[in-house]
């Protein structure tokens, strides 16, 4: 029986010389209770979608990761947060967008895909969703925290002063968490969640709650993505992955590479993907500084990491 699970908390990490030996120890600490989280209930007989869940969740909790309780703020100084889970041993899949009160967006996503005849829920209509759930709700300002507040005045006096939005440093540009796992039964499942971008316009939706371009999974890989989720959409990156996969052959790791260093390359997109295959292996390239993020495989190996230089198993170059 093989199982296997991975994580990412995002890609373009903040820049080693402005990472305190502290916030280095807690953001670890944070991937690998999410990975923990995830494999425990592989370990007891659970679903793919159940661990990819449960890990999911952990991260949204964590206010160090751009997901819910640590959501970045709007342009208008709100925040509208989007979520995507997808079963690869149906290819049933549920995500929202725009959401305001669920503490648990993943949560609220994967109600989507069991409880309505839709894929998608936006804005009101998946807050009102969620309450009628009976999902756990918070107000606003249970996603506050000041060090998002701080980096939206920050993008907001770059932009003031003529900077692009597409040259925002790339820890206000993107970040995202999500997790990809394998069971004991084969199946294979994706979940991710994310605040989105630092300053976004209000109304914008990003690439995790598009099915194809931020999340997917079919009986042969489960993909999730963190970056410029622009880039992404024109991409359908997580889709392109199984595709080149499926049609192509290639493996995983090929598949992967071929998406992150040549496609979004050429895009000018930033970013990176976690992705694992039937057999266990599982594939983390990205062409950012850093990507937080943490496995483990078919093999039993273990890792935790979130620069370049830690690569080990991990494909990103």
């Amino acid at each position: 029986m093989t199982l296997a699970i991975a994580i990412h908390g995002g890609a373009g990490t903040i820049r080693r010389a402005e990472l305190t030996a502290e916030r280095d120890a807690a953001l670890r600490a944070g991937l690998a209770s999410a990975l923990d989280a995830g494999y425990a209930v592989l370990c007891a007989g659970g679903s793919a979608l159940d661990a990819v869940t449960a890990a999911v969740v952990t991260l949204e909790d964590d206010p160090l990761f751009n997901a819910g309780r640590g959501a970045v703020f709007t342009l208008e100084g709100t925040q509208e947060l989007e979520a995507a889970i997808m079963d690869g041993s149906t290819q049933a899949a549920g995500t929202v967008m725009g959401v305001k009160v669920a503490k648990n967006p993943i949560k609220l996503a994967r109600r989507v895909m069991e409880a309505t005849p839709h894929v998608t829920l936006g804005f009101a209509a998946a807050d009102a969703f969620a309450r009628a759930q009976g999902l756990e709700c918070v107000p606003m300002d249970y996603y506050f925290t000041e060090t998002r507040w701080q980096a939206l005045q920050l993008e907001k006096a770059r932009l003031a002063a003529g900077g692009r939005p597409d040259e925002a440093p790339a820890d206000r540009k993107h970040g995202t968490v999500g997790a990809v796992a394998l069971d004991g039964a084969g199946h294979l499942a994706a979940a991710t969640s994310t605040g989105g971008m630092t300053a976004k316009w209000a109304g914008r939706i990003g690439d995790t709650p598009i099915i194809g371009a931020g999340t997917w999974a079919d009986a042969r890989c489960a993909v999730s993505c963190t970056g410029h989720g622009e880039s992404f959409i024109r991409a359908a990156a997580a889709h392109d992955i199984a595709a080149r996969i499926s049609y192509a052959g290639q493996t995983a790791q090929a598949a992967a590479e071929a998406l992150v260093h040549q496609t979004l390359t050429r895009l000018g997109g930033s970013g990176g993907v976690i992705v694992l295959d039937a057999q266990g292996r599982i594939t983390m390239p990205f062409n950012s500084e850093g990507m937080y993020r943490a496995m483990l495989d078919g093999q039993g190996r273990r890792e935790v990491a979130i620069y370049r230089e830690e690569n080990n198993s991990f494909s990103s170059r």
